[in-house]
């Protein structure tokens, strides 16, 4: 039997098709002594710690099991309920990544409520949008600043309340404000078993469980509506691809005994769905970093078996392996030499005995040192929120990383596809999950493409896909055609049925001479290029292919200190420098080589800001902000076209 038959008759308690508190309940009786979270200690001011929570030892991880977590959960539900929570009553949560994020969702998802998500770099007038369009009658925010971002627009809003998880100083004299554990003990004084199951047993799985925004690439944000049965149905198609199953055999699973790292935003339904529900169903321990910059640390902390994550936190990751690599007992050189074996041994269908004691003597002098960095239990890590540079997913294998890339959108809770541990295909988005129906159509773009299978747009069909947008009827039309959704994403299906990714349709270029370029294969070739740290590939309607670049202006200077060249301290000047612009030339040709001549970077400009969100040129996910990149760097951009 193969892997794709065995996940279809699969057969475990895990799976099912009640609500997600249901699930959680379910979770929590079969793992009650199991631990459910690790939290670090020192970070937050938690209202939670000391009275409801032990407090952790600063820079150190403590454990709730989940009949600890259960019980924690109940109480929030049932505090909820006596602010006035009732069903399909849309509740905002704003706030970072933490171990209460999850507490508060299932209590609010328990309580009947709709949670409905907002990231924490928004701003007053975008949390004023996100808790407006969806008319949410309460809030549950992370500290006092995000407190006070909140009552800057309150006036605009009508909220019942407002909710911190840590404490916070001031607004003493409004009964509306309360802390995350003064809910909790409301909640663990009035708690009734009986009243509290009958808030969600027996509910339609089809009622709203969430409103999820989009991340605002293309536009105002969306609210997509995610009933629990959408998730529920997403949780089962991952668990068959990742649980436990009899056929596995020695290859990793996730499911009790599993730990994963969550530090993505749980705003975001990539790690709400692989990083929260599918983990806390499973009976995995799920432990929340400290921070994005503080992974290193915390890996070597939690030493978890799998992390989800998009691929600008995979090229970051490599960036500081490779610098801390140079700086250690391995040279730059030897860790070049090793990354070339490893690129060699991977591709490789049968190393030859030469190749094989190269591979053995890169992975003990340079390989088992960066498995060691992230904990020395990575089992696999998993990438979706955007494509992965296939020779980045290779470097990864030949270290023993094994990044298994996925492929999903909000609008379908979100997972589509996903790459199976036992059969992964580098260069693909994986194959489609359980129960999911995809299809082509190759009539809304020109199919100029080089490729074996058949590449359009992707159309998906599966329980796990939204209904539509939160008051938004025409775009949801807009979205379908018949049962079927419209992903806007350009792919091709192989004739082994594993999808490759090949661009936002909405994004393709359409040159002047009527050639499609797919901009981002182009911009993954330089993942793992030391000078480049960012490129965005422009030219719609021109008759070449230009890019914006971000150099690494720490890379750049080490290289021009080894030269023995003087550059100038400002960042826009080293960016005009003459022999930057020479070298910068030179990786572009070497990436140049692997495309056709129409997918050729001609002319560039060399940008000396790094896209960041706090420059409003990615989401908060990573993505990079096509329209507004274009917009800041418009001069630039006529100047490569002559205009």
């Amino acid at each position: 039997m193969d892997w794709q038959e065995a996940e279809a008759d699969f057969e475990s308690e895990v799976l099912g098709e009640g609500t997600l508190p249901v699930m959680f309940e379910e979770s929590a009786a079969r793992n009650a002594e199991r631990v459910a979270q690790r939290y670090k200690g020192g970070i937050y001011d938690r209202s939670l710690a000391g009275g409801v929570v032990p407090a952790a030892p600063d820079g150190e991880f403590a454990d709730l099991t989940y009949d600890e977590m259960r019980g924690i959960v109940r109480n929030l539900a049932t505090g909820f309920r006596e602010l006035g929570v009732e069903a399909g009553d849309r509740v905002g949560l704003f706030s970072n990544t933490r171990m209460e994020w999850a507490q508060a969702d299932f209590g609010l998802l328990a309580a009947g409520g709709v949670v409905t998500t907002v990231y924490t770099s928004s701003s007053p007038r975008q949390v004023e949008y996100l808790l407006s369009d969806p008319g949410a009658t309460g809030v549950v925010v992370e500290n006092g600043e995000l407190l006070d971002r909140v009552l800057e627009v309150e006036a605009a809003l009508d909220l019942e309340f407002i909710v911190s998880i840590d404490d916070f100083e001031g607004y003493d004299d409004r009964d509306d404000v309360l802390t995350l554990a003064e809910v909790h003990d409301r909640g663990a004084a009035a708690f009734d078993a009986e009243a509290y199951e009958s808030w969600f047993v027996g509910r339609d799985p089809e009622a709203l469980a969430s409103l999820v925004y989009t991340s605002g690439t293309t536009g105002r944000p969306k609210g997509v509506k995610l009933s629990h049965r959408n998730f529920r149905a997403n949780v089962d198609q991952v668990y068959r691809r990742f649980g436990p199953r009899p056929d596995k055999g020695d290859t990793p699973t996730i499911g009790p005994g599993s730990t994963s790292l969550s530090f993505l935003p749980l705003a975001h339904v990539f790690e709400r769905l692989a990083g929260h529900f599918m983990q806390f169903a499973a009976g995995s321990t799920v432990a929340y970093a400290e921070s994005p910059d503080t992974l290193r640390e915390d890996f070597s902390l939690v030493t978890p078996s799998s992390a989800t994550s998009v691929p600008r936190v995979y090229e970051k990751l490599y960036d500081t392996i490779r610098e801390q690599a140079s700086g250690s007992a391995v040279s730059s050189r030897i860790f070049g030499w090793a990354t070339e074996v490893g690129r060699a041994y991977h591709g490789s269908e049968s190393p030859g005995a030469g190749l094989r004691a190269k591979h053995a003597l890169a992975d003990r002098l340079v390989f088992s040192q960066v498995r060691e960095g992230v904990g020395g239990n990575i089992d696999f890590f998993i990438s979706g929120g955007g494509s992965l540079s296939p020779d980045l997913a290779r470097l990864f294998h030949a270290m023993g990383l094994p990044i298994l890339e996925g492929y999903g959108l909000t609008e379908t809770a979100p997972v589509v596809a996903v790459n199976p541990p036992e059969a992964p295909e580098i260069g693909t988005i994986g194959y489609p999950v359980h129960d999911e129906e995809v299809r082509v159509d190759s009539t809304v773009v020109p199919n100029d493409f080089d490729a074996e299978g058949e590449v359009g747009e992707l159309l998906v069909k599966g329980p796990n896909v939204t209904e539509g947008y939160w008051n938004r009827p025409e775009e949801t039309d807009d979205a379908f055609d018949g049962k079927w959704f419209r992903t806007g994403d350009v792919v091709e299906q192989r004739p082994d049925g594993y999808l490759a990714f090949r661009e936002r349709s909405k994004q393709l270029l359409v040159l002047s001479t009527g050639k499609n370029v797919a901009p981002r294969p182009i911009e993954d070739a330089f993942a793992s290029n030391p000078l480049v740290e960012q490129c965005m590939v422009v030219g719609d309607g021109e008759k070449f292919v230009s890019a914006i670049v971000v150099p690494n202006l720490g890379r750049v200077r080490e290289w021009a200190t080894k030269e023995g060249i003087d550059l100038p301290g400002d960042p826009e000047d080293l960016c005009h420098d003459d022999r930057v612009q020479d070298r910068i030339t030179e990786e572009i040709e070497v990436v140049n080589e692997r495309f056709e001549p129409d997918e050729r970077i001609k002319r560039f400009v060399l940008a000396p800001e790094e896209f960041t969100e706090e420059n409003d040129l990615v989401t908060p996910t990573m993505k990079k902000k096509r329209r507004n990149i274009l917009d800041r760097y418009e001069d630039d951009i006529d100047r490569l076209y002559g205009r």
